[in-house]
């Protein structure tokens, strides 16, 4: 144990005093300092000249303080030498002490010479320490000397020379004062070790000092590591990166794809998709930040990603919920209409009054030119949303609805995302026109893949073979167009709620005529300055004699027609100063379209045996159908001529089979049938012609020839006949009625069970027409034969005598005893 002796005399000396800034000196170490205070430099001073370079030096408590005081010093410090002076240009001065041997001093008694003395002269007691060597210390010398070895390797400032010198200390006292200076340890913690004075008790302390540095330095030194090799791989790669750009640039590739893949992720991060869908489409964007772009893969990935973000995640535009509003928007685009108008104007009464509603799927059902594509057009912009229109006319492809598999080169999206990514929102209108023009081939059928799109509870998830990811098609406002219905398949009606719109009558045409084709003629055509009139009847003209038609789309053309020639004229009136005829009236409308192209009102000049008229449904709209039966001397053949379809052949033989069993009431002998040949014609033999509704119309025209007596002229009808001579209902009433009444029919036959249809028809379509309801066609020979009054089956005056020796004995006696006139 060390024994410490405190004396004056020889040990006690008056020496200046300097304060140091968080420097300890030890005894025996070399330390260099820069002095810039007036009162250090003063000391330093005093010390070189007046006290053989000896100088005490203390460490401040708080280094802030410029002059401290006794209280801002500790009481242990180190008598030191000064071994060099330099004075510096700036005025401070650059020292090497050298540690000799520990001092104390009182703060409280040299207080008053503190403040007096400058330099400040304090008197320094010595502290002597005697050390005694032991196992323990010598342990702790070996450990000491070892972490010293140590604390060389892994701090390289530390020179040979130094560690050398430091091991060849074994005592402990001296060997701690050796090593403190070296350590980078906190001032208070380097005062503690210089105020103990136990010798051993201090090597300790600067033994767990060093092994701290030296745990420190290890850390220190691998965080460097890891720093350095990640300041490498920094500059390794925005090396390569500079050079990359340079390379991309000759190339004429000014985009780098690492900054592309930037971009690409933070565009992803702003789309509102759900969470799987981000994940996959980022696993592509990592995919495309690791390939080189000049692969082919790279730009499969890229069209992919950019299709995906391209489309309207979640992107609602705000729609016009102002019912009133919309209705005149309606009103204004569109005479008429009124059912398919009061379904849109329902549809955005329930929006107005729900949170999220499912798009509706509306299915506009009509002959051409009625208006079924603008009408959608008006309702996008009634409902204020984006319109966007595909045409699936000739589309046999399931692709095209579902979009190709990656797969394939040149895989695109089906046609419903694409319209999507042009619209830029997720609510549009979107127009699916003829969807009853679709077909199907050994590529897949795409009406099935429109059963998916078209099915409110299945299209919240469509998911398009392309993008393999689930999309929202909840939103869309689905409407689709057709001409017929019976070209789509039943589980794609099922999904459509239909609205039918009919042809329009001339009334109508007219309104329509009048208030938008004219004036957008005259605007597209340049002549809206030139004061051009179209009178009533030069319109109804045109109606009438130069279109024949369902819809208005011939008529826009006729009136286009005379707008050019208008346009023609103006520019040859002006060269020869001559008067330009601005009214297109009744008399000058043939000037301007020629020849007229239809005759109004085909209906015969007078009734005729055999002929009769019936009504027939085309997809432009409704349509008159003469049929023509001729008997001759034969053998019981039976002609049908007119390219009839299957279901009108059979509705021929059907007629001719009620006749045969009910001929006892006809007054027709047994086995007629064999004796004659019967041929039943339908005029227009070019036009394909099919359906159920002419049997009625076949069966009066043969029953008409067989009993040689006229058909009334004035008179059309329809109806399904059964063997029984039921008159079951048919479809396409209205068209038919209008048709009839083009014709100037007076009295349309119909079956009863179609009196209900009548309640939809406007009534000035039934204006000066009648129309006569039929359960049976004995109700419809009565009607349509022209009859004496005192014979059921009898010719008029003008009907000429049976020659073919067709009826029974009676009736052939009591027809040839009827005059001829």
């Amino acid at each position: 144990m060390a024994q410490f002796e405190f004396h004056e005399g020889p040990q006690a000396a008056v020496l200046p005093m300097m304060s140091l800034r968080e420097v300890v000196m030890f005894p025996r170490a070399i330390v260099p300092l820069f002095v810039g205070r007036e009162a250090s430099i003063k000391a330093i001073e005093a010390a070189v000249a007046e006290h053989d370079k000896k100088i005490f030096l203390v460490t401040q408590k708080t280094p802030e303080k410029e002059k401290p005081g006794p209280e801002d010093l500790y009481a242990m410090g180190t008598v030191s030498k000064v071994l060099q002076m330099l004075r510096l240009p700036d005025g401070t001065i650059k020292v090497l002490f050298e540690g000799v041997r520990r001092g104390r001093w009182d703060p409280e008694a040299e207080a008053e010479a503190l403040s007096k003395d400058e330099p400040p002269l304090v008197r320094v007691l010595d502290v002597n320490e005697r050390e005694t060597s032991s196992l323990e210390s010598a342990a702790l010398v070996r450990a000491v000397h070892e972490a010293l070895e140590n604390f060389a390797k892994v701090n390289k400032k530390l020179a040979p020379e130094t560690v050398l010198a430091i091991s060849t200390l074994i005592r402990p006292g001296k060997l701690a004062d050796a090593i403190m200076p070296h350590l980078k340890v906190e001032f208070p913690r380097k005062q503690t070790v210089l105020e103990q004075t136990d010798p051993i008790k201090r090597l300790e302390e600067a033994y767990e000092l060093l092994l701290g540095e030296i745990e420190i330095i290890s850390l220190e030194k691998k965080v460097k590591t890891r720093v350095k090799n990640q300041m490498e791989k920094n500059q390794k790669e925005y090396y390569l990166n500079e050079q990359l750009k340079a390379i991309n640039k000759e190339m004429g590739r000014e985009d780098d794809p690492a900054v592309e893949a930037t971009d690409l992720l933070k565009r992803l991060d702003e789309k509102k998709m759900d969470e799987e869908s981000k994940e996959r489409v980022a696993r592509e964007i990592k995919k495309l930040k690791q390939m080189p772009p000049s692969s082919a893969e790279y730009t499969v990935v890229r069209n992919y990603v950019d299709w995906v973000l391209d489309l309207p995640w979640g992107e609602i535009k705000e729609t016009n919920l102002d019912i009133s509003e919309a209705e005149k928007i309606l009103n204004t685009d569109h005479f008429g209409l009124e059912k398919p108008k009061e379904r849109i104007l329902e549809y955005l009464a329930v929006q107005s009054m729900v949170e999220k509603q499912k798009g509706p799927i509306l299915c506009l059902v009509g002959p051409p030119g009625v208006g079924k594509t603008s009408l959608a057009k008006s309702v996008a912009h009634a409902t204020d949303r984006e319109c966007v229109r595909i045409s699936l006319g000739g589309v046999r492809d399931e692709a095209e609805i579902r979009g190709h598999r990656r797969t394939y080169v040149g895989a695109l999206p089906g046609k419903i995302i694409q319209a999507l990514r042009r619209c830029k929102y997720n609510n549009p209108v979107l127009v699916l026109d003829e969807v009853d023009k679709l077909s199907s081939d050994f590529r897949g059928d795409p009406t099935s893949a429109l059963l998916e799109v078209l099915d409110p509870e299945q299209n919240y998830s469509f998911n398009d073979h392309y993008l393999d990811l689930d999309y929202d098609l909840s939103q869309v406002f689905f409407i689709t167009t057709a001409n017929v219905l019976h070209h789509i398949p039943g589980p794609l009606q099922d999904r459509m709620e239909i609205i039918r719109l009919p042809g329009y009558l001339e009334d109508e045409k007219m309104n329509i005529a009048k208030g938008f084709l004219v004036p957008k003629q005259l605007k597209e055509n340049g002549v809206d300055s030139l004061g051009v009139q179209f009178s009533d009847n030069a319109l109804l003209d045109m109606i009438r004699y130069y279109t024949r038609e369902a819809g208005v789309r011939n008529l826009e053309r006729e009136i286009s027609s005379i707008c050019r020639k208008m346009a023609r004229k103006t520019i040859e009136a002006k060269q020869k100063e001559e008067e330009l005829i601005t009214h297109v009236t009744k008399q000058n409308v043939g000037k301007f379209l020629g020849v007229p192209k239809f005759h109004y009102g085909e209906k015969e000049d007078s009734a005729l045996v055999g002929v009769t008229t019936g009504l027939a449904w085309t997809e432009v709209g409704g349509e008159m159908l003469m049929v023509e039966t001729a008997i001759m001397h034969g053998q019981g053949k039976v002609e049908i001529t007119g390219k009839l379809g299957e279901v009108m052949q059979e509705s021929a033989k059907a007629a001719l089979a009620y006749i045969r069993s009910r001929a006892d009431q006809f007054g027709l002998k047994h086995g007629f049938h064999k004796e004659i040949d019967i041929h039943v014609h339908v005029p227009e033999g070019a036009t394909p012609k099919d359906g159920p509704s002419a049997g009625v119309t076949m069966a009066t025209s043969m029953v008409s020839a067989l009993l040689n007596i006229p058909v009334r002229n004035d008179l059309a009808m329809t109806g399904e006949i059964t063997l029984r001579g039921r008159v079951l209902p048919i479809g396409g009433l209205r068209e038919k009625l209008l048709a009839a009444k083009r014709a100037l029919i007076d009295e349309v036959l119909i079956p009863k069970d179609n009196v209900k249809d009548l309640k939809e028809i406007p009534a000035a379509a039934l204006k000066n027409l009648t129309v006569t309801p039929v359960e049976h066609l004995d109700e419809v020979l009565a009607k349509a034969l022209i009859c004496s009054k005192d014979r059921l089956f009898c010719g008029r005056d003008t009907a000429q005598p049976v020659s073919l020796g067709l009826f029974k004995e009676e009736f052939q006696t009591g027809r040839e005893r009827q005059p001829t006139q």
